[in-house]
């Protein structure tokens, strides 16, 4: 499901990194890939200062990005995408969210996050595909037919 331009989406960095590479041991790899950049390439997009922390420290680790790499794709997110900052708030509600869903820590960072930057889809491979939080966020798993 992509959502249309009247909505916002929050994407996990998991979705970004199919994004940028490819699992050659993962016979779907070429087709999540197009996933991921269909839905990574769209409009209205929300990302969190974590999901970009995230995705640069895996480009690096895994994919061997070099400095001028993840500048180009900090500065690409910056345009594309309004950011939200893990702020003091963020933790605090985070907390909260936490104890009502039974996320992990990081997991509710990104879901707070989310919701404060008025997003109404998250997409992640992570978590509970399906799950509505606070009535107003959905988590969906754009590879869930794929399994």
């Amino acid at each position: 499901m992509i959502v249309g331009n009247n909505q916002y989406c929050c994407i996990d960095s998991n979705i970004w990194l199919y994004r940028f590479i490819i699992n050659p041991n993962n016979a779907n790899a070429q087709t999540k890939q197009q996933i991921a950049i269909n839905i990574t390439s769209q409009d209205n997009l929300v990302i969190s200062t974590q999901i970009i922390n995230e995705v640069c420290v895996n480009l690096i680790r895994k994919a061997k990005f070099n400095n001028s790499q993840i500048q180009s794709l900090i500065q690409e997110f910056n345009q594309g995408c309004e950011i939200i900052p893990v702020s003091f708030e963020t933790i605090e509600y985070a907390g909260k969210l936490r104890d009502k869903y039974l996320l992990s820590f990081w997991d509710s960072l990104i879901v707070a996050s989310a919701i404060l930057g008025k997003a109404n889809i998250l997409y992640s491979e992570d978590m509970q595909d399906g799950l509505i939080i606070e009535n107003t966020l959905q988590i969906i798993n754009p590879f869930r037919d794929l399994k």
